[in-house]
């Protein structure tokens, strides 16, 4: 009989086993973090306090922004904790608890992005109906819906993970707690949990991907038939590049992450794939979506005027 221990906590061994680079790695990573929210937080108060972007457009990417300060949140403050630490341990309930925070926000993510899809595919091919189909009630439900749908999902994955036994090491290859590493911890048949890992979650990501991916197909081949000009054609194309570029940089490594056989998998390969759709991708969501975009950079210029003024005063 397999000897099973009563695990209290994790040891997160991190990014790297070899410290020298760590210190350094602490400064990147604490950057990244500050732009990350730096930059969302100001697409997020733009978002609510200008009636100019209050469309369905600016309420996805407000959801957005709001995720992507969530999703790094759930794995970055820690991560620099133990960069910086020789106490690397997390307790089983915070493990469990990062576990579904951070399947949640990224499953929530992947249905939003496919939502942002649908919706500028009704404003291109549909923009006499626009307004009539993107309505406000339309527009919370499907938002209500990605999130909710998310939630499951993640409760899913920490209940099951939770009700396994582990063995008697409890050193997670991994800087935050995933399925995959805790599930090579366990003491007990694990099937079932790698067929929901590779099949629910495999499910919710590529889904939502390839429904992504027709939304733009239809969009550009709209634009070819329809459109005349060629300006019209070169900013609409522009405007479907940023997003498709944000959608592949997130969808590409859940993909390779969780679809992959765990067989031909290494813990190096995952933990770089991982600090891309986590670490990475938030931070340049700002910079490849809404940044560019000339409302919301109005929206910005005109929070710092009011801003000033109320300073001056």
């Amino acid at each position: 009989m397999v000897n099973q221990t009563s695990v209290t906590e994790f040891i997160l061994l991190g990014v790297t086993d070899i410290q020298e680079p760590q210190p350094f790695l602490f400064v990147v990573f604490l950057t990244i973090y500050f732009v990350n929210v730096a930059g969302n937080g100001a697409i997020l108060t733009v978002v609510i306090s200008d009636p100019k972007l209050h469309l369905p457009m600016y309420f996805f990417l407000g959801n957005l922004a709001c995720l992507d300060i969530c999703y790094s949140t759930v794995t970055l403050p820690k991560m620099l904790e133990n960069l910086i630490s020789t106490n690397k341990a997390i307790s089983y309930l915070g493990c469990i608890s990062q576990l579904h925070f951070f399947h949640f926000l990224g499953t929530t993510e992947s249905l939003l992005l496919a939502v942002m899809a649908f919706d500028r595919f009704v404003a291109i091919c549909m923009p006499l109906r626009y307004s009539v189909i993107m309505n406000p009630q339309l527009c919370t439900l499907m938002a209500i819906t990605a999130w909710t749908i998310a939630f499951l999902h993640a409760l899913l994955h920490s209940v099951m993970t939770s009700r396994l036994n582990f063995c008697a090491s409890n050193q997670i290859h991994h800087f935050f707690c995933d399925v995959k590493p805790l599930l090579e911890l366990a003491c007990e048949n694990t099937e079932l949990n790698l067929w929901l890992l590779n099949t629910v979650t495999g499910t919710i990501a590529s889904v939502p991907f390839f429904l992504t991916l027709l939304s733009y197909f239809y969009i550009i081949i709209y634009l070819f038939l329809k459109t005349h000009s060629c300006s019209m054609l070169r900013k609409a194309l522009s405007t479907c590049a940023s997003h498709f570029m944000v959608v592949i940089l997130f969808f590409a490594p859940v993909v390779i992450t969780y679809i992959r056989p765990a067989s031909g998998s290494s813990m190096d390969q995952d933990r770089i794939i991982a600090i891309m759709y986590s670490v990475v991708t938030p931070v340049l969501n700002p910079l490849i979506y809404t940044l560019r975009n000339k409302e919301v950079k109005g929206a910005l210029n005109r929070l710092i005027k009011r801003k000033l003024c109320l300073q001056e005063t």
